[in-house]
Order: C-alpha cells, then structure tokens, then sequence
C-alpha cells in the first residue's frame, strides 16, 4: 500500500477514533528528521550550506552520520545549526571511533547537543554468531559508558541482523534484544531494511516497544530498491499507528540512494510525511 491520500484519509480517521487512546498514531510525528547521510555527497563539500537547504526545506531535525562530519568543526556546526533552529538528538558513531577513544565522542555528542549516541553499522567480522559474542559486551559497555555522561545510546540496523541465523534460526537481531542492557541500549529501527530482510516490521515494532528509539523512514520500491518515502510500497500510516510506536520520539527521512542533487528526493519525503501529520 502506497502513501497516497486514501491511506490518509484513514490515517485521520483512526486517529479521531482513537484519540483518547494512549496508542501511537500519525499525528504523534510533530518533528521530522532528516539522515544526513542522504546528503552526505554535497554535506562534505559544505556543510553549512547544505544545512541551510535542509532547514529550507522544513526540517527540524538532523541526524549526524556520513559526509565526514566527526573531522569537522563541531562548534562551527552547532552555530550553524542554532541560527537554522535545527537540533541534533542523535548522531550515528562507528564502532571503531567508540573503541578508539569514547571521551572524543562524548564531548563531539556535547558541541553538537546531542542526547543519544548510535551504533550505525557493523563490519563484516561481527556478522555472525561469534561475532557477536564479542560485540554485545562492548555494546553494554558502551551504553555504560554514555549513561555515566548523559547520553543515551541505541543501535541501528540493516538488513543482516535479520538474515544471519543460528541452528536454532535465531536471529542477530534477537541477539541484540536479549543480550543488551535493557535498561540501557534502545533500538534505531529501520524500516526499510528489516523489511527489505523480510521481517514482519508490524510485529517487530510491537516486540521492540518500550525500547524503539526512532524510526528511519525510508521508502520501497516493488523491485526492493529504495525510494523517497511515498514514492513506494511501504504503508507508513499503518505502522505509525501500533501500540509499540508509541515509545518512538524521532523521526528521520533517510534514503542511502537518493540521486544528485538531493534536495528534490528530500523534499518529497518531507511532504509526504508531514501529510501524515493531521
């Protein structure tokens, strides 16, 4: 099902239908969020300015990840964002930058007025079962780690988490859900790419729940390759709408493919989401 004004013609009905309900619906999107890894390409050649179109667009909301932002000026950044009225709550961080030296993290998480630190992407030697048994103790550590300076932590995913299973078919990504710190680690949750993995994301949003961060909020087209969102199949309203979306507090557009120059691809995501807002 597409984004198109039928779905949200009954987006809007359900929520007046349920508005006295404490279930998380459409509406409940009150700022959107842009990836800037979608932008990465222009983002690295100048990031004020890209900033600035971004803020055009209407976007509030950015989160730090590519483009090479963890060697720039982090107090020019921040500036630039102040004057934009943009915020920073998240910023995705490597592995091995956490490992290297957390306290730079933490004070580039500061400069930039982030709250939560993301755990974006895994190499290739931690895609399995033993991978994994070396990984989720320092996630823990990690968490510890920004909790003891104020920073909240999360993961992010993409597609192998979901395909790569033990004997017993457990997943990477039930790993992570019953090996990290409950209390600490919560959960980025890409939606295309756990579809695009073939989990059933309705029912992984309900099983996350109380630990789902944000949503990255891409789209799909029907050959599985990406899309702005609305330009595709997947039906955002529907998911908005589950019990477990209540605990979700952002919302990031996000398109790793988003063709030159950006801008239009950016542009169409933001419209078509803030249709979901009523």
């Amino acid at each position: 099902m597409t984004l198109n004004r039928r779905t949200f013609v009954a987006a809007a009905g359900g929520l007046m239908a349920l508005g006295a309900s404490g279930i998380a619906r459409a509406a409940q999107v009150r700022t959107i969020g842009l990836q800037l890894y979608t932008v990465r390409e222009i983002f690295a050649i100048d990031p004020v300015g890209t900033l600035e179109k971004v803020a055009q667009v209407g976007y509030r909301e950015v989160e730090f990840g590519g483009g090479n932002y963890d060697t720039m000026d982090h107090a020019m950044l921040r500036k630039a964002m102040d004057r934009l009225q943009l915020r920073a709550p998240s910023l995705h961080v490597p592995l091995e930058l956490m490992t290297k030296d957390f306290a730079a993290i933490v004070r580039m998480a500061r400069t930039l007025g982030g709250e939560t630190i993301v755990l974006p992407w895994l190499g290739d030697e931690y895609r399995s079962e033993a991978g994994f048994a070396t990984l989720i103790p320092q996630i823990n550590r990690f968490a510890a780690q920004a909790r003891d300076a104020g920073f909240a932590f999360a993961y992010h995913n993409h597609d192998f988490e979901f395909l790569t299973r033990s004997a017993d078919g457990t997943t990477l990504y039930d790993r992570l859900l019953a090996d990290t710190d409950p209390a600490l680690v919560r959960f980025e949750l890409d939606l295309y790419w756990a579809i695009h993995a073939g989990a059933n994301a309705a029912k992984l949003i309900d099983r996350v729940s109380t630990r789902l961060y944000a949503f990255h909020v891409k789209d799909m087209k029907k050959d599985g390759s990406m899309a702005a969102v609305g330009a595709g199949t997947i039906d955002f309203a529907a998911l908005f709408k589950l019990p477990g979306a209540a605990h979700v507090r952002h919302f990031y557009v996000e398109d790793d493919e988003a063709p030159a120059p950006y801008i239009p691809d950016i542009t169409t995501s933001f419209k078509n989401l803030r249709a979901l807002r009523f």
